[in-house]
């Protein structure tokens, strides 16, 4: 009978009953996460030689794609080598690193799963009219994350660990980067990208409940494009202003799509009305 009562989309849940859903709903987004992490785990040969420790390696998709561009626009992009090693300086540390970066890859993996587990979660609170009008956010969120995901790996990791391993405040001194050092320093930009180009879902709910508008982002875009540079120079701190470019242009982009998702939502609110 209370199995019964749940399922039925007319009773009113109290709070602990959603509360019992939601758990359900963890669980099953967890047991996901933890699948993907196993896959990962005995695919090390992949995970690590192939994706995690590539832009280690000179000839790295972005290296060569770099190589290109210097050859045609004649700018001095071209990346040759990495000159660091990688030790390891923790009995423990390569084991530990090895299910960090599986349970990592798992979460990446199962990300549109756990959004999906989240919205059949909210979606019994909202509206037919909120239901349609929302129609596709799993999709978009999952798909903005994954190439936030790939902006960051492709992009933003393998400039930054190029700029970052091989700079030196004397010849004297020789870098032996750590790896636990290496993972977070790949894992932190790389998840960062995936949760910035996020912001268009951000800015649609927040346009939904009216605590922005696309009148508001249009005046502040000069401020936005000042913002959109100084993390653009703050993520890629090499001072060559191509690679700044390569990282600031995708964000420009970014808030304009995000000023177009602002206008669409209150075009859609004046037509309602």
């Amino acid at each position: 009978m209370n199995f019964k009562k749940r399922k039925d989309p007319n009773k009113e849940m109290h709070f602990l009953d959603h509360l019992e859903a939601l758990r359900w709903h963890l669980v099953r987004s967890a047991a996901a996460i933890v699948i993907m992490a196993i896959a990962a785990f005995t695919n090390k040969e992949i995970l690590f030689d192939k994706i995690i420790l590539a832009p280690k390696y000179p000839d790295f998709l972005t290296y060569r794609v770099l190589c290109k561009l210097s050859d045609k626009l004649g700018i001095d992009m071209c990346i040759t080598e990495v000159p660091f090693n990688l030790i390891n300086i923790n009995i423990s540390g390569q084991f530990t690193t090895h299910i960090f970066v599986s349970l990592t890859a798992g979460f990446i993996m199962a990300f549109p799963y756990f959004i999906w587990e989240l919205w059949r979660f909210i979606k019994p609170a909202l509206s037919q009219k909120e239901r349609s009008f929302s129609r596709g956010v799993v999709f978009f969120t999952s798909l903005l994350f994954l190439i936030g995901i790939l902006f960051g790996y492709f992009v933003i990791s393998p400039l930054s660990v190029n700029f970052l391993g091989s700079y030196q405040i004397s010849e004297t001194v020789t870098n032996q980067i750590s790896l636990d050092s290496f993972i977070s320093t790949i894992t932190i930009l790389t998840f960062s990208c995936g949760l910035v180009f996020e912001l268009p879902i951000v800015v649609f709910f927040l346009s939904k409940i009216g605590i922005i508008s696309p009148q508001f982002m249009r005046q502040y875009r000069k401020h936005a494009m000042v913002i959109n540079l100084i993390i653009a120079a703050f993520i890629t701190p090499s001072p060559d202003v191509a690679s700044q470019l390569l990282v600031a242009i995708p964000l420009f982009l970014l808030y304009e799509v995000s000023i177009w998702v602002s206008a669409m939502v209150y075009k859609k609110s004046a037509d309602t009305e």
